[in-house]
């Protein structure tokens, strides 16, 4: 159980530290920080993809349920958001990588709205938090507290983590339409001028 848990809790703790990162983006005011949080997290993303893949694999290249199979079922649960980080998340982050990189010309650069708004985006921070979510049962399974848990057990563990997975999106969404909306005061200024003149 043990060595189990030693192989599960790097990928783990890969995916809760790039879920803390990509949590902060939107609060960060300047371009070439954004710059160099965005490397940090394109790197932990690619990481946790490569070990989420990588312990499978190895439990297909040994013969009889060994370690790497059994670590292998716990990863199951997060294969899911996995895909989601592989299919939507990495492209994102890319491209607000590239949009700060182009305004990172100085040090004290502001990042606009519009760019911490792509950064606050519910496909950046919600599927990388949903996948450390998702590795949290095989945790405990393989720890000394999976004993103390029944059958009984997975029925609340499941209606709590939809609870959970649900307040995160909710949160994300909440923030994301919240800068959003910082973004477009000079759309509805510019808008707002014709309309004035026609009054006067």
């Amino acid at each position: 159980m043990q060595s189990q848990l030693a192989l599960l809790l790097p990928v783990a703790a890969v995916w809760w530290v790039a879920g803390y990162l990509a949590d902060g983006l939107p609060r960060i005011t300047h371009a070439r920080e954004l710059l160099r949080r965005t490397g940090w997290l394109l790197a932990l993303i690619l990481t946790g993809l490569g070990l989420t893949v990588a312990v499978p694999i190895a439990g297909l290249t040994t013969t009889g349920a060994t370690l790497a199979d059994r670590a292998a079922s716990g990863l199951a649960l997060a294969a899911i958001p996995a895909l989601v980080v592989a299919a939507c998340t990495v492209r994102r982050v890319r491209r607000l990588r590239a949009g700060a990189a182009t305004l990172a010309v100085a040090p004290r650069t502001p990042a606009p709205h519009g760019l911490r708004a792509a950064a606050a985006h519910p496909l950046i921070g919600l599927p990388l938090q949903v996948t450390g979510l998702a590795l949290l049962p095989a945790l405990i399974a393989a720890s000394s507290a999976g004993q103390f848990l029944g059958p009984e057990a997975t029925g609340p563990a499941i209606t709590i983590g939809a609870l959970g997975v649900g307040a995160i999106g909710v949160r994300h969404a909440l923030r994301h339409n919240r800068l959003a909306e910082r973004a477009m005061p000079e759309r509805a200024a510019t808008s707002a001028r014709p309309a004035g003149a026609l009054h006067v």
